[in-house]
């Protein structure tokens, strides 16, 4: 390369910035071999904007739609004594609200109640765990407390969300009535 004779048209300059048509600083090449160069690095350019998100090879994290919905349900569950033991109940039974669909949850009641639950509706599976303080003596003890929706299945997949966690307890059949309000994001 002769540093002293001017650059014409017919000559590209190739700088080792430009990464992949990267040569020596300041080299010249006919216009015709890098046009073919470039064609194909266009070609290869194209071909990876088509496979790299099917391959994974996206070049960032992929956004999923969110939907919020603002739920109230109540569930009538019922003492399952053929998987209890002790002060750990499952209780079974029917949602309504919001989310229709069937429940069941795991509890323990000793000082506190707390447990894990799964609502399934006919779109997917909602499941979380929750705690609440219980007041009152008697046949109906009530209870106040907070939920955490930590996933799902279907159009559920994806959710979380908590909720105020209200409900009675009848300590004489063993049976729970629960009422949930709150949000949760999928």
């Amino acid at each position: 390369m002769n540093p002293r004779r001017p650059i014409t048209g017919g000559d590209i300059v190739r700088l080792n910035r430009l990464g992949i048509l990267a040569g020596h600083t300041g080299q010249r090449r006919p216009a015709a071999g890098v046009a073919a160069q470039a064609a194909v690095l266009a070609a290869l350019i194209a071909l990876a904007a088509i496979f790299a998100p099917q391959a994974g090879l996206a070049y960032g994290p992929v956004a999923r739609p969110s939907r919020t919905l603002n739920a109230t349900d109540t569930a009538h569950l019922r003492y399952n004594p053929k998987y209890s033991e002790g002060a750990t109940l499952i209780e079974e039974g029917l949602a309504t609200g919001s989310l229709p669909g069937k429940m069941r949850a795991r509890l323990k009641i000793e000082g506190t109640f707390s447990g894990t639950f799964s609502l399934t509706t006919s779109a997917g599976t909602l499941t979380g765990h929750g705690v609440a303080k219980p007041s009152g003596s008697g046949r109906f003890e009530s209870f106040r407390g907070s939920l955490v929706v930590t996933g799902g299945t279907g159009r559920f997949a994806h959710t979380h969300g908590t909720a105020g966690l209200y409900g009675v307890f009848d300590r004489v059949k063993y049976q729970v009535t629960v009422q949930t309000t709150g949000s949760i994001y999928y």
